[in-house]
């Protein structure tokens, strides 16, 4: 699932984002193509949004 097709408001669990991350990276051999670059930019804004959710919960 891409990050723009989300429902506003919902997060995905970070390690699972993490993973896809990486999986990009692996797919794209280290060097990314400007359209892998805006799909890793899009993932790591929900990463980060998902490491927030997982801080606000612990709290």
């Amino acid at each position: 699932m891409s990050p723009d097709s989300m429902a506003p408001g919902s997060v995905r669990p970070a390690a699972e984002v993490n993973e896809q991350i990486r999986a990009l990276w692996m797919r794209a051999g280290g060097s990314l193509s400007a359209q892998e670059r805006a799909e890793y930019e899009l993932l790591v804004v929900e990463w980060a949004a998902a490491i927030r959710a997982d801080v606000i919960e612990a709290a």
